[in-house]
């Protein structure tokens, strides 16, 4: 059984400027996404993530490689069939209300007048703007623009999202019940993958990542899987060491902080921590606690996607 999506290979290279400089966006990325899965896609500015939705979606053409739905190749109409899109920043007609913007995104999806009646103001409310529904568009906010995007991506029951900076302009609630609206798609058996510079978003969404930098991509797995293989630290509390054995038993540890007679450390890796442990009972410092911290996916973003050096990638 092929995956929902198919990104195979992909190149992407504009020529920008009046010298018509060649800039390669995309360099050979690969990547699927399975049915039912929700999959975020990250990465700094100019990492060529807008560049593969837009090949996705048949805004732009592929250099080299292929992007396939459902095994369609995404140069068909077709493949975008059952496909639901939010951009970034969504363009809504001024002189519309959200009601007659998904009432027309509804028709031009091929939906009937009957459907169109019930699904309209069933996906307003989901998206939360049914408060506003009647209200013109040039009078709305950046969020309230946003979930009419968000209920016009909705309103033809898309079996596949995808979502561009779906939390963009959002308030604290507003992305919390975003949040669960793309959880709720999920329960209902839709697939999602979408974009967002929020990783706290990313981190309690997704089933798995895709971390792009400077057009490669640069490791891609779940989100434990890949915190579980990143540094382990642990924060070590000590007492009493004294300070004759003090620099030993700190080595390459980093201090944390340093209050009265106790001395908090952070130590990177299960051998310097067992030897730090050791050192320090050794002295006649009693251990009052270890503390094992994993990575976040922040911390995992930073050190792949903004760093060169990049050991715990993986390319799988």
């Amino acid at each position: 059984m092929s995956s929902v999506i198919e990104i195979d290979k992909l190149h992407v290279t504009y020529r920008v400027g009046f010298f018509r400089k060649v800039v390669q966006a995309v360099r050979g990325i690969s990547f699927a996404v399975e049915e039912g899965e929700i999959v975020g896609l990250i990465g700094p500015n100019g990492s060529g993530k807008t560049s593969t939705l837009k090949v996705l979606l048949g805004l732009v053409r592929a250099t080299d490689g292929a992007a396939r739905i459902r095994g369609i190749d995404s140069k068909q109409p077709k493949s975008r069939a059952e496909l639901g899109f939010l951009p970034e920043n969504p363009y809504v007609y001024p002189y519309l209300t959200p009601r007659e913007f998904v009432d027309l995104c509804g028709r031009l999806s091929g939906l009937d007048a009957a459907t169109r009646e019930k699904r309209v103001p069933a996906v307003l409310e989901r998206a939360g703007i049914a408060f506003a529904a009647d209200r013109p568009v040039r009078r709305l906010s950046k969020g309230m623009l946003q979930r009419t995007g968000l209920a016009a991506a909705l309103v033809a029951e898309p079996s596949l999202l995808v979502l561009d900076e779906p939390m963009s302009g959002l308030d604290p609630l507003g992305r919390r019940e975003v949040r669960d609206l793309i959880f709720e798609e999920k329960r209902r058996g839709r697939t999602v993958l979408f974009s967002s510079h929020v990783l706290s978003d990313i981190e309690a969404l997704c089933d798995r990542v895709v971390i792009l930098r400077k057009g490669e991509l640069v490791t891609q797995g779940t989100v434990r899987d890949l915190v579980k293989r990143s540094a382990t630290l642990t924060e070590l509390t000590l007492r009493n060491l004294p300070a004759d054995a003090r620099q030993e038993v700190i080595g390459t540890s980093t201090v944390l902080r340093e209050l009265g007679e106790e001395l908090v450390l952070e130590v990177s890796g299960d051998t310097p921590l067992a030897t730090t442990m050791t050192k320090a009972l050794a002295a006649g410092a009693k251990v009052t606690s270890a503390v094992p911290r994993k990575d976040s996916l922040e911390d995992l973003f930073v050190r792949n996607a903004l760093h060169e050096d990049t050991p715990d990638a993986a390319k799988n």
